[in-house]
């Protein structure tokens, strides 16, 4: 099993962020932020690579310190209440080689003291994309069920995200899937421990995760019209 390249200082770092969550206590700390959160992101995004590409070739692992697949630490507080600068969390996003910033489906992991996961699929689509997954869904029902039965993506996952209260317009409120038919989001998660993460095996982990759940994927990237 390989070595994980996260330490248990990477939670450290992340808790004591959240206590201090100002310009000048992360100045005096960035060391820690690089070398425990920034560099061995970019070290994972290097590693998965290859695992990705046995998955999927259309999705990026870029390890570019800015822009690439690690986001940024630094929060947008143009339009929010919340004026704390940083993320207490870190985030890495596996997009699909057309660009993270459009419609598209992806692989995510989500790091923050008790609260990490592996996550996947498409989430917030705009108004034309979430009718062209339905219409998809409505299209080949079969390759819907196919693309959730792995057994793992089972076990492990549970799809989550937004939902109608009723069915979408346009769409038969007694289609045999109509609770799918009203999801907002299309993504399916699974928490991981902190153990985990820190624990030789965590990037076959991730690779076995990211496995199970590329049916989901494939399917939303064939309703969007996007190789696999």
């Amino acid at each position: 099993m390989t070595p994980s390249v996260f330490k248990p200082s990477l939670f450290k770092f992340l808790n004591d962020l959240k206590e201090n969550n100002n310009r000048d206590w992360f100045q005096a700390n960035k060391d820690r932020y690089l070398k425990d959160v920034k560099e061995p992101g970019l070290q994972f995004i290097v590693d998965f690579g290859p695992h990705l590409l046995k998955i999927s070739p259309h999705f990026r692992c870029d390890p570019r310190p800015n822009g690439g697949s690690l986001y940024r630490v630094y929060r947008d507080i143009r339009f929010s209440k919340d004026k704390t600068p940083y993320k207490t969390h870190a985030g890495i996003y596996f997009a699909h080689q057309e660009g993270k910033d459009v419609c598209l489906p992806g692989f995510y992991l989500h790091f923050q003291p008790r609260n990490c996961f592996v996550g996947m699929g498409l989430w917030h689509p705009d108004n034309a994309t979430l009718k062209l997954v339905r219409q998809h869904i409505v299209d080949h029902p079969d390759r819907w069920r196919a693309a959730v039965s792995d057994p793992v993506l089972q076990q492990r996952f549970k799809l989550t995200g937004r939902t109608l209260k009723t069915h979408p317009r346009d769409f038969d409120p007694d289609h045999e899937l109509i609770d799918v038919l009203r999801m907002k989001d299309f993504t399916a998660m699974t928490p991981l421990k902190q153990s985990e993460v820190t624990a030789p095996g965590f990037i076959e982990e991730v690779a076995a995760l990211t496995r199970a759940g590329s049916g989901l994927v494939k399917f939303l990237c064939q309703a969007v019209g996007k190789p696999f």
